[in-house]
């Protein structure tokens, strides 16, 4: 009787196994579809500005050419970023790489400050700097151009490339590097020179703090360029990144302060008014899709640099991401809203922005099948809230009419269905690089060969 039982059950879980590799095999081709169909042939080549140079930014809901075509770096970086890893992922097909050596002259020719060194915020269309009150240049945007660089020369072996990335650590060393309280001044001058915090900037200014943000990128940008370039003093920096994000910038309660003094106390108004905490939402909240995303970006980091305590960096992780599920999770219709508050003599979390903004969904289908996979059997089940969020996604975020994301899901923001595809900070970064990596996991492809 007990040999039938076995056989019985062995023969369910063959069943649900086989079941669960045909559901994969169909998921996949469906996310490749999405990847590919319907954001990589929608933007390119429609983005690629071939009369001044790199890429259009705004682009209309129904895939024209919109009116401001401003250009910033971190959304040229990323363009370049993506056009280099659909190449190294369609070796047959020449033109991403096209896409990408054509991104990359633009960032060499206008975009990098000749005299001064350091990457431009932002540009006109046709190339020529726009000055920025007290933001002239940041380690965030120099952190995407050493991204896209990065991604360039590894699919084109352009020493060029690679040395403008070296180029650009360089000089993030020399004027953007914390040699005392480590980690990298954002706002910087024209010249390099960070910014100093004074009591005469607005409150509300994010200017002369340091932040979670730049520094979850410039660990992502790092990752990347050790990947190609494998300096010791890179390393060094990679690993204090690494050990600053996870064991400073994400606290006891499981998730990132936002901003923080050069001395890594971090920035909180949870002593004033509800009406104070508001006026600084975006100093002073709980980011769930940036703590999302983050787990994933420290376990990429932490492979990168060889460490031995895998274990310790997965709890901080899985922490982060079940708080995420536990406190920002749209028990109803599903995916991550924007942002929530401890207020003080409370210990629950509050949601203060309902909204869902594209990214957050995007870097959250990566992040449930990674947790997925080291945690297969965790009582959260992830591959539930993945098989959920993906639906979401399709339903709110995916225009079925005219191809790629919107903004923000159309369940709290219907107007957004009307509204620009693309901006100065809205390309197809977050979602191109979140579905290929979930069909790289469902395949069994490690992110990195």
């Amino acid at each position: 009787m007990k040999t039938k039982l076995v056989a019985a059950f062995l023969f369910i879980g063959s069943v649900a196994l086989g079941q669960q590799k045909a559901e994969d095999k169909q998921l996949i081709s469906t996310l490749e579809k999405a990847s590919k169909q319907e954001l990589l042939d929608k933007w390119y080549p429609l983005a690629v500005d071939k009369e001044d140079g790199g890429f259009y930014s705004d682009i209309t809901y129904d895939f024209k050419l919109g009116e401001n075509q401003d250009k910033m770096i971190v959304t040229q970086a990323r363009h370049v970023w993506v056009n280099s890893v659909a190449a190294m992922r369609y070796s047959r097909e020449r033109t991403y790489l096209n896409y990408a050596t054509h991104g990359f002259e633009f960032l060499r020719d206008k975009m990098w400050d000749k005299k001064n060194g350091g990457f431009y915020t932002l540009v006109t269309k046709k190339g020529e700097r726009i000055p920025r009150e007290n933001e002239e240049k940041t380690a965030y945007g120099n952190a995407f151009a050493i991204y896209g660089l990065s991604a360039y020369y590894d699919a084109s072996g352009n020493e060029e490339a690679l040395d403008l990335a070296k180029k650009t650590f360089r000089w993030l060393e020399e004027h953007s590097h914390d040699s005392i309280y480590k980690g990298y001044y954002q706002s910087l001058a024209l010249d390099g020179t960070p910014i100093e915090r004074t009591a005469d900037f607005p409150s509300t200014s994010e200017a002369g703090y340091k932040d979670q943000n730049s520094s979850i990128h410039l660990l992502e940008a790092m990752t990347e360029l050790y990947h190609v370039w494998p300096d010791t003093l890179v390393k060094t920096r990679l690993e204090e990144l690494f050990l600053l994000i996870r064991d400073t910038i994400v606290n006891e309660d499981h998730y990132m302060n936002l901003f923080f003094t050069k001395d890594w106390k971090p920035v909180t108004f949870n002593t004033t008014s509800r009406e104070n905490i508001k006026k600084h939402y975006y100093l002073d909240h709980v980011s769930f899709g940036h703590d999302v995303e983050t787990a994933y970006l420290l376990l990429e980091a932490s492979e990168a640099l060889g460490r031995t305590d895998t274990e310790e960096t997965l709890k901080i992780g899985k922490d982060m991401v079940d708080h995420s599920l536990k406190t920002g999770w749209d028990k109803k219709l599903s995916g991550f809203y924007d942002g929530g508050y401890y207020f003080k003599g409370t210990d629950s979390l509050e949601i203060v922005n309902d909204d869902k903004n594209w990214w957050s969904q995007a870097e959250g289908l990566n992040t449930m099948l990674l947790m997925q996979n080291y945690f297969p059997d965790d009582k959260l089940d992830y591959r539930s809230y993945f098989d959920k969020l993906w639906k979401y996604v399709q339903t709110y975020f995916m225009d079925a009419e005219h191809g790629g994301w919107y903004e923000w899901g159309i369940d709290k923001r219907p107007e957004t269905k009307t509204a620009l595809k693309g901006q100065i900070w809205k390309a197809t970064y977050h979602n191109y690089r979140a579905l290929i990596n979930c069909i790289d996991q469902l395949e069994g492809v490690k992110n990195r060969e």
